[in-house]
């Protein structure tokens, strides 16, 4: 079977029409076969009726006729219409049957006209009927026999057939039409349910409008339903992950704080075994902070427009008090009226991310500059040691700097990369000109349309 849903409604519709049609066809014609047979039976017996009113029985008891029916078949030989009327002693019959004689009854009375279908005259099949009367009360029975070929009736019920055959199916198609179009319009509640899906995708907050078609609308209610029980339980899958990763930075914490005096009193290989776990852990923290702010992004996406140079200085501001961004030189290239299609929270954590990731790989300089064009562009870049173009995509999924030289480690690029996917962004990885990594995170224009 098709996986069409509308090929199949149409498949079989067209083949149930065919079937009917094909039914109906053999029926019209068998009841126009018998409806023409049944005429010819009530032309004959009208016949049979005047040559009974003709009828009379001579002295020698064969019988006469006053007058002869006025057909003009009757009097042309073998042309397919018969009469002949016969007693004990002699028989009477059409021009037309010339030499012939019609064939001898077999269930005949005087009660009512009886028919049957034989072979007759000149090897033809014919329609006999016949009845026995008797003119005279005390005269002898006579027999009226009226036959008709089949001939003309089969040439007829084919011709009749053909005909009927060619409008079958020209309405055939027309019903096939119908049906296609049938199929179209209840089908087309469906392209709605669809899109208001394609839509639910996009943005998990929306719901689907209330059908108007009551078969549609238990569809559309559950899909609501499983929406709003999706979005409950990434909710609180969020705020687990959440509360979990603030809670285990206490423990972090005493645990450095431990490592501190363990180095103090000289367990200097403990206390770097511990950094290195404490280090991983809150990486992993990190990490899942990060996610659970992309997730509610793309959750509930943002209408703001966000000014981008505040927020930069701002940032270069706290970063330039750090131990490794006090040695470095800042460069800051945002014109003032540039806005990104995010929210200022969403700009801190991006922008921050890449600048803290620059800052702690920069030999002398940073630079971060701006650009207007499409949906906005903003860049970071440094002077340190980069990355090759073989390891980009590992940083972006691993998170790591996996700088060439040195050994630092980090999630700044995941983090960074997983907030602007949230906001519509995409982010690229290149060679600055200043030696180091220049990291370009770029704006589609739809974000800004959908912002506003």
């Amino acid at each position: 079977m098709p996986r069409s849903l509308r090929v199949r409604l149409l498949l079989g519709a067209a083949i149930a029409i065919f079937l009917a049609l094909a039914a109906a066809w053999v029926a019209m014609t068998l009841l126009f076969e018998r409806h023409v047979e049944r005429r010819i039976e009530a032309d004959l017996i009208r016949e049979g009726l005047q040559l009974a009113a003709a009828l009379s029985i001579a002295p020698d008891g064969s019988p006469a006729l006053e007058h002869e029916p006025g057909d003009a078949r009757f009097f042309e030989p073998a042309s397919g219409l018969y009469w002949q009327v016969s007693t004990d002693r002699g028989a009477s019959s059409s021009r037309s049957l010339w030499d012939q004689h019609l064939p001898a009854p077999v269930d005949a009375n005087s009660l009512e006209w009886k028919n049957r279908i034989v072979d007759g005259p000149f090897n033809q099949q014919i329609l006999l009927v016949e009845r026995i009367i008797r003119p005279e009360r005390s005269g002898a029975d006579v027999l009226i026999q009226l036959a008709h070929e089949q001939k003309s009736l089969h040439e007829a019920r084919e011709e009749f057939g053909h005909e009927l055959a060619m409008f079958l199916a020209i309405l055939w198609l027309i019903l096939s039409a119908a049906a296609w179009v049938q199929v179209e319009l209840g089908l087309r509640p469906l392209r709605h349910v669809r899109n208001e899906v394609e839509t639910l995708k996009r943005n998990p907050r929306e719901r689907m409008a209330a059908a108007h078609v009551a078969e549609i609308e238990p569809l559309t209610l559950a899909i609501n339903e499983l929406a709003d029980a999706r979005e409950k339980d990434l909710s609180r899958a969020r705020r687990r992950a959440a509360d979990l990763a603030h809670g285990l930075k206490t423990p972090l914490a005493a645990l450095s704080a431990q490592s501190r005096r363990a180095r103090e009193a000289g367990a200097t290989e403990a206390a770097d075994g511990l950094d290195q776990a404490i280090a991983a852990a809150t990486s992993a923290i990190e990490g899942e902070l990060a996610r659970s702010r992309a997730a509610a992004i793309r959750a509930a996406p943002s209408g703001d427009v966000t000014v981008a140079l505040p927020v930069i200085e701002s940032l270069v501001g706290v970063v330039e008090k750090t131990e490794f961004g006090a040695r470095l030189v800042f460069e800051v290239n945002i014109p003032e009226e540039l806005r990104l299609p995010v929210a200022s929270e969403d700009l801190l954590e991006i922008a921050g991310a890449l600048i803290e990731n620059a800052a702690r790989y920069a030999r002398r300089r940073v630079r971060v500059t701006g650009e207007a064009s499409e949906g906005g562009v903003l860049l970071v870049e440094d002077d340190g040691p980069g990355i090759g173009p073989e390891k980009v995509a590992e940083a972006l999924m691993r998170g790591g700097r996996l700088d060439e030289a040195g050994s630092g480690h980090g999630l700044g690029l995941a983090i960074a990369n997983d907030l602007v996917d949230a906001t519509r962004g995409a982010i690229t990885l290149t060679r600055s000109d200043l030696g180091g990594l220049k990291v370009t995170v770029a704006w589609r224009a739809s974000a800004v349309s959908a912002s506003r």
